[in-house]
Parts: C-alpha cells; sequence; structure tokens
C-alpha cells in the first residue's frame, strides 16, 4: 500500500519545479518535462521515493531513536513543529545555529543553561536578583527557548535529519554528511540531491505539498513507535513468563529434595527399627 498517491501531490502542486534556467541538472532523473520555461517534477518517482523514505524512516523509530526535522522556510515552519511535536520528535523551525550537530557538546551547555535558569525561577534564587538582572535572565531564556526549545530534550545526536528545503538548510545538510547522519530531504528542481541519503523529489515552496509528505512520514514514524510499544509488551510478558517458569522449577526441585530426604529419613528409621527387632 503507497503512503500517498499520485492525484493527491497534483493537487497539491508537488509537480511544480523551478524555472529551467535555474535548474540543478543532477536533478534530471526526476524531471518529468518542461513546460512554459517550468521543469515539471515526475510524480510517480516522488510517490516511490516518499514510500522509500517512509519505510526507513519508520525503522528509525522503531529502534528508539530520534529524527530531528529542520525546516526554517516560512512555509513550513509552523506544519512542521505541530508534525515532529506530535510523535514527539525534536525540531528546529528558526535559524539554524552553525555546529548544532558538528559540536554538539556546546549546544547541550547552552541547552543545561535555559534548565539552570529554570531551576532559579523556582527555587527562589530569582527573589535577590535585581529588576534588571531578572530582565537580562529573562531574555537570555527567551532567546535560548527560540533557538534551542524543541531539542532541548535531545541528549545525544539525532540518527537521522529530515530537511524540507535541502538547499536552504545546506549547512545542516552538510554537517549530517560530515557526521555520516543520514538525511531525508524535499528536493526541488534547484538543488543537489546528491548528499542527501533518502531524496524525496517535489515541490518545496508549496506547504501542502510539503504537508502531504510530511504526513506520510509521521504516520510511518508513529506506526514504528508502535510497533516498538508492542515488542516492548511482549518482551516483558515474556520474562514475566520466563521467571514463573524458573521459579516455578525451583520450587519443584525444592519439594522433590524434601521429599527425597524425607523418604531417606523414613527408610533410616525403618531400617533402625528393623535392626532393634
Amino acid at each position: 500500500m503507497s503512503r500517498t498517491n499520485f492525484q493527491d501531490l497534483l493537487d497539491a502542486g508537488a509537480h511544480f519545479g523551478h524555472l529551467k534556467r535555474k535548474w540543478n541538472p543532477a536533478m534530471a532523473p526526476y524531471i518529468f518535462m518542461e513546460r512554459n520555461g517550468i521543469h515539471i517534477i515526475d510524480l510517480n518517482k516522488t510517490v516511490a521515493k516518499i514510500d522509500e523514505a517512509a519505510a526507513a524512516i519508520k525503522q528509525i523509530a522503531k529502534s528508539g531513536r530520534r529524527i530531528l526535522f529542520v525546516a526554517t522556510k516560512k512555509q513550513a515552519k509552523q506544519i512542521v513543529a505541530e508534525k515532529a511535536s506530535s510523535v514527539g520528535m525534536p525540531y528546529i523551525t528558526e535559524r539554524w545555529a552553525g555546529g548544532m550537530l558538528t559540536n554538539f557538546p556546546t549546544i547541550r551547555k547552552a541547552v543545561k543553561k535555559m534548565t539552570l535558569i529554570d531551576k532559579m525561577s523556582t527555587d527562589g534564587t530569582f527573589d535577590n536578583l535585581s529588576k534588571r538582572e531578572k530582565l537580562q535572565i529573562t531574555r537570555q531564556r527567551a532567546k535560548l527557548e527560540k533557538n534551542l526549545g524543541s531539542i532541548a530534550d535531545l541528549n545525544r545526536l539525532p540518527a537521522a535529519l529530515f530537511v524540507v528545503d535541502v538547499m536552504k538548510e545546506h549547512i545542516a545538510v552538510a554537517e549530517a554528511v560530515r557526521l555520516g547522519i543520514p538525511v531525508f530531504g524535499i528536493v526541488d528542481t534547484n538543488s543537489n540531491p546528491n548528499n542527501i541519503d533518502f531524496v524525496i523529489p517535489a515541490n518545496d515552496d508549496a506547504t501542502k505539498s510539503i504537508e502531504i509528505i510530511l504526513n506520510a512520514m509521521i504516520e510511518a514514524i508513529q506506526e514504528g513507535l508502535q510497533e516498538r510499544k508492542i515488542e516492548k509488551t511482549d518482551n516483558e510478558e515474556g520474562e514475566v513468563e520466563v521467571r514463573v517458569k524458573e521459579k516455578r522449577s525451583r520450587i519443584a526441585k525444592k519439594v522433590k529434595t524434601e521429599d527425597e530426604t524425607d523418604s531417606v529419613e523414613e527408610e533410616k528409621a525403618e531400617q533402625e527399627e528393623d535392626d532393634k527387632e
């Protein structure tokens, strides 16, 4: 069963690429034709690539690892924030801070600073500060929240990146490539697909086009998380069953040993009575 269908993508305008003069030749395999100076993306390939990406992203979610969603362009920010948070995945919708992946320890320090400020506001430390100091710290907290809020609970590097516009987010893509982190990306006709592990050729400027592709990815993540939960429950039930069997086995051995001991004692007692006679 396909995650998306041709008609839905067509209705969303996912087939509209950029002007021919702005194209990247590396996107040639995904271009169906040119119309009025605009490249038209082959949606049959888009459907296939969405399914391929969804299958891979499902396995990552099933393994319990995190996928970082990156979309700082206006058309994608809100929808990415909503969809990613619905499955508990981290996301970046404000400016990508250089070194967010390659200098991850520094980013973690900034997140810890944010946590420390939160602690100060609840443990009474704020009460001993002047109005000016409070204002400075509050502003600092707001800035950190804006840039890092959604990745505050990202304790380790993500297992993959999902990028809406690989050209706009080229710094994020470069950092992921450098660290060997797989990149899933919506790639338009003006972008280079060569560094993208899972290319989804589509219009990355239309909100509806972005939403349809995101829905397929989120659905796959939900399935992966659900399967992980079921497997975990089955494993736990299996472990309980094993422990019960082991306990029963120990009890049975104990009873057997006691029976054998009683039997030996009885034989000994009978033997003593025979000897007396």
